[in-house]
Formats: C-alpha cells, sequence, structure tokens
C-alpha cells in the first residue's frame, strides 16, 4: 500500500473547518474513529492510503494538495458579517458558505476583467449613497435605476413573475445575481438558511449579489432588494435578516438601513397608506396590496409592520401562519438544469463565458471550473444555446 504522507495538523484543521466530528468523519470514510485520532496525531506517524487521502480531501471539501501543506493556508474575511441568529453574532462561517463565497469572488474577477476589455463605464449608482442618505432617495433611486413603477408591476401577472423581471432588471443594471441553494452543482451540499440569507459582493464595475435560494421563494424577492441596498450604499456584507424584528431593531446598522430601503422600494411608504383600508380587516388588506404591488403577502406584513400599522402580536400570528404555507419543500424538484445553471451562475455571466469560449477568448478547462460543470455538461450547455 501507498502511504499518503499528509500533515496530521491539516486534517484537524479540515474537519473541523467542515464542522465535523471525528466520529463523523469516520463515518464518512468508513473507518475507526481511532484510524481518524491516528492521522490527525503527528506522534503516531500512522497514514492513510494515497486512495483513502483522495476519499479524505473529497469528503472535508478541499483540494487533495493542502492535506500535504506544512501548515493551514489562511482563508481571511472577505466579507462584513452582518449575520446574526437569535440576536447572537455567528462567529464561525461553514465550509459550504466559504465556497460559495469564494465562487462568487471567482466569477466576479472573470467578469470584471470581461468589462474592461469591453470598456464598460462605472456604475454610477454603486456606492452613491450613505447609510446616513435619506432612505426614500436611495428607494427611489433603485425604482428608477431598474424601471420598477407602476406599469412593470401590471404586466406581471403574480409576484413570482414580478420577482424574475427584478432578476433581469438587475442583471441589466450590471449586476450580477446568482441564486442557488447547493454548493456549486452538488445537491448533497445544501446551503443553511439558518446560517445566511444572501450577500452583497461591492463593485464599481461588476458588483454581485448571492440569494440563497433554499430561502422562503415569498422572502427572496426582499433579500434580492436587500442585497441591491447594499451596492448602492457601497457596502459588501453578508446577511441574515431575522423577518420576526423590524427594520429599526436589526443588530447592524447597515442591516437596519438596507432593510428599510428594501421596504420602501418594494412598497413605497406614501402608495401603501393610500391603498390600505381600516375599515378592512388584516388578512384582506394584506391580500390586496400584495396584488397591487406584486409582493408576496410576506413582503405585505412585514411593510405594515415596519409601519406601525399592525401589532408585534398581528404580525407575528400572521407571519407563522404565512410561513407554514410557504414552508420550502424538502427536496429540491428536478427541473430544467440549465436553466438552474444559468440562475446559480448568473445569465449575464454564463453568456458572457460562453460568447468569449466560442470566440476562442477562454479554453473548456476554465469555462468547466467557472461554471463548476463537466466538459460533457458543457457541450450540450454551448449546443443549448445555439438552439435558442
Amino acid at each position: 500500500m501507498v502511504e499518503a504522507l499528509i500533515t496530521p495538523k491539516i486534517v484537524s484543521w479540515a474537519r473541523e473547518r467542515a464542522q465535523l466530528t471525528k466520529e463523523d468523519l469516520a463515518k464518512k470514510m468508513s473507518v475507526s474513529v481511532d484510524k481518524i485520532a491516528a492521522w490527525e496525531n503527528e506522534s503516531e506517524e500512522v497514514y492513510p492510503s494515497f486512495n483513502q487521502a483522495m476519499s479524505l480531501s473529497k469528503k472535508l471539501y478541499i483540494p487533495l494538495g493542502y492535506l500535504y501543506l506544512s501548515e493551514p493556508p489562511k482563508e481571511d474575511d472577505l466579507l462584513p458579517d452582518l449575520r446574526t441568529i437569535n440576536n447572537r453574532l455567528i462567529k464561525k462561517p461553514s465550509v459550504n458558505f466559504i465556497d460559495v463565497l469564494y465562487d462568487a469572488y471567482r466569477k466576479q474577477d472573470w467578469f470584471k476583467d470581461y468589462l474592461r476589455k469591453e470598456e464598460a463605464p462605472l456604475l454610477k449608482f454603486a456606492g452613491k449613497y450613505s447609510v446616513d442618505s435619506d432612505i426614500k432617495l436611495i428607494a427611489s433611486d433603485i425604482r428608477a435605476t431598474l424601471k420598477i413603477n407602476e406599469n412593470m408591476r401590471k404586466k406581471c401577472r403574480s409576484w413570482e413573475q414580478y420577482f424574475t423581471d427584478l432578476v433581469r432588471r438587475t442583471e441589466d443594471a450590471q449586476i450580477l445575481v446568482l441564486r442557488s441553494s447547493i454548493v456549486f452543482n452538488n445537491t448533497h451540499r445544501k446551503l443553511d438558511i439558518d446560517e445566511f440569507r444572501g450577500f452583497a459582493i461591492f463593485d464599481d464595475v461588476a458588483p454581485l449579489v448571492f440569494i440563497n435560494s433554499g430561502d422562503y421563494k415569498a422572502a427572496q424577492i426582499f433579500t434580492l432588494i436587500h442585497e441591491i441596498a447594499h451596492i448602492w450604499l457601497g457596502e459588501s456584507g453578508v446577511s441574515n435578516l431575522n423577518f420576526k424584528l423590524k427594520d429599526i431593531e436589526q443588530k447592524h446598522l447597515v442591516e437596519r438601513v438596507c432593510d428599510s430601503i428594501a421596504g420602501e422600494v418594494l412598497v413605497p411608504e406614501d402608495e401603501f397608506f393610500y391603498l390600505w383600508n381600516d375599515s378592512y380587516g388584516v388578512d384582506s388588506n394584506i391580500s390586496d396590496l400584495a396584488s397591487d404591488f406584486k409582493v408576496s403577502s410576506f413582503v405585505i406584513l412585514r411593510r405594515a409592520y415596519n409601519l406601525d400599522i399592525i401589532s408585534e402580536d398581528e404580525y407575528i400570528n400572521n407571519y407563522r401562519e404565512l410561513i407554514e404555507k410557504i414552508r420550502p419543500k424538502s427536496k429540491e424538484s428536478g427541473g430544467d438544469f440549465y436553466k438552474s445553471l444559468k440562475a446559480r451562475n448568473s445569465p449575464t455571466f454564463t453568456a458572457a463565458l460562453m460568447a468569449e469560449l466560442s470566440r476562442g477568448n477562454v479554453n473548456h478547462s476554465e469555462a468547466t471550473s467557472l461554471l463548476n460543470i463537466h466538459y460533457t455538461s458543457l457541450k450540450k450547455l454551448e449546443r443549448s444555446l445555439r438552439l435558442t
């Protein structure tokens, strides 16, 4: 048996990074816990076989070469962490989140280089405002840039169609939108909604927002605009809003401001008060306004709470009922793989990459790496694009 002379402290680091116990890893590797302990113990000089080392790297979600490093690689905090759960800061990101974040940076870096070659201009709205700016002014500017108006809402038959249109308009404004509930295209690596709902990476040429599509569909439209607000403020960050709290109760200032902006973009305060009818019940108002603004009942309920139209008890009771109705399915439906692929990688990014591939400016290896797919899937994607 050929032994893989890996570094014990790297095994320990990678296991803890993956948030696995020795027992968890032993089960995944089909070995004893004592074997895992030996691989992590420098004094024992017990090593796995090369095949076991390859399996180990896959189970721990790291490149095989990492196992041979003398010291763990530094993984800097690349985004301001604005997340809280039950008002507690989340200290350590999961390996799934780290991989998704690094992947988003790779895509953004490539797209930024692509735009520079195309001599794309700087985005005037990127970082245009600060947290001290007027909320309604920022919201108005976002609506104007994305062309969100009554006419646009009337053309949408449902809030689901409205959400799809918002994503398209966001990408038309040169903001990449990545939507996924899994790491890369691996359905066994699901993103935890309790860890994050989305994040924004600010840039004045190629800003990017990521939406955890494992979240309630009804809430994703709010998260999208919330992350877009980050770009207008010039503030990168990872978010996990506590929807049980009002805007002003969110722990971080940036999150409070972005929360308020999102509410004002989707449901302008003046229009809301004009349409809310005190002679109707809460349910009737929520239903009517959701239809008018082409958003989910969840968004209207949250807006009513933030504007002090309903009490905390009314909000919490209605919130619980809505959550039960819109709770995500435990398993993702099969769906169209290539449609999902474009959503995970951004339709704009995917189109630009495939165009560069056809021109010979990108090779197949780089394209498969950036899209996280195999060569056969890439060739099928090429054919599907030629047919559309």
